[in-house]
């Protein structure tokens, strides 16, 4: 397969508002693509899109701002991206949201609308805009997994699997699509610094100071510049690698992984501990908090 460019190509970049997809979105302009940006942060879309046509005059930037919770306003989404590209270069499924707490700690709706966000939406757009990637020679394909892609520690039980869905999703439909000339590549991010940690929901069974405490600690551990990320993810699109692991903790975690493929968890135990994500005793409170929020993850605004 030949070296993918998206010069003059349509790039569509969901959870562009802010973190890795703002990055990406720079990243792509730079390269010459026409820009369709996707957010539920109608602010914060408009400021990039801004940004961009500042920066590169005459650069054709689209936006929607569309909430992918939403399985009706995401195929309706998709519906005005065909009529209006009906050729795709590059689709980059970015948006993600993060849900703390242990499986017990959240509640079946919490679990449900991590799982739509994350996999359900990334599934229902790459399935509705595959024709128009198929009418594109040399097309790619990209969706950002995680860190929590690679390994599942406790307290990110909705988190990892949505992730490890969008991982097996992506693996079995690069084999589906060597043989049509798309690429196709699983993005893995590490410690990059989003507001995943401020952002995340938190369970509504979850013990918010012991919450509060391990959050504190994870984000000082989001020390990649989204901007290098985004760079490292393009670099490997470029050379259409099938996957890319961003920073050193997802290069480790995935090495542990696979050196041991169960006994890794003792360590993630361990550091969840560590970090305050022991399950709460009974005797500790449990307070309820209020609905979703759509922010970063551990690989994007993300």
């Amino acid at each position: 397969m030949r070296r993918f460019t998206v010069t003059d190509g349509v790039a569509v970049v969901t959870g562009a508002a802010g973190g890795i997809g703002a990055a990406l979105a720079h990243g792509l302009a730079r390269r010459g693509a026409v820009l369709v940006l996707v957010d539920r942060d109608a602010s914060g879309l408009a400021a990039v899109a801004a940004a961009i046509r500042a920066a590169h005059p005459g650069r054709q930037v689209w936006t929607h701002q569309v909430d992918l919770a939403d399985a009706s306003a995401t195929a309706a989404l998709a519906a005005r991206i065909i009529e209006r590209h009906p050729r795709i270069r590059l689709l980059v499924n970015n948006a993600g949201v993060a849900l703390g707490g242990r499986f017990g700690e959240v509640t079946l709706e919490e679990f449900s609308w991590v799982v739509d966000v994350n996999f359900r939406a990334v599934a229902q757009l790459t399935h509705a805009l595959l024709p128009a990637l198929r009418a594109e020679p040399g097309a790619h394909l990209v969706t950002i997994s995680s860190l929590f892609g690679l390994v599942a520690p406790p307290g990110q039980v909705a988190y990892a699997a949505s992730k490890f869905a969008v991982r097996g999703f992506t693996e079995a439909l690069r084999h589906e699509l060597a043989t049509e000339g798309i690429g196709v590549t699983c993005v893995h991010p590490g410690g990059v610094r989003t507001r995943i940690a401020r952002d995340a929901r938190v369970g509504s069974g979850v013990d918010l100071v012991e919450y509060e405490a391990g959050r504190q600690r994870f984000e000082r551990l989001l020390t990649i510049d989204p901007t290098v990320a985004a760079e490292t993810i393009l670099r490997g699109v470029a050379r259409r690698r099938g996957r890319v692991l961003v920073g050193w903790s997802a290069r480790l975690l995935d090495l542990l992984a696979r050196i041991a493929p169960v006994g890794h968890g003792r360590l993630l135990i361990a550091a969840g501990s560590r970090a305050g994500t022991r399950r709460p005793t009974a005797e500790r409170a449990r307070t309820p908090v209020s609905g979703p929020r759509s922010g970063a993850d551990p690989s994007s605004r993300r």
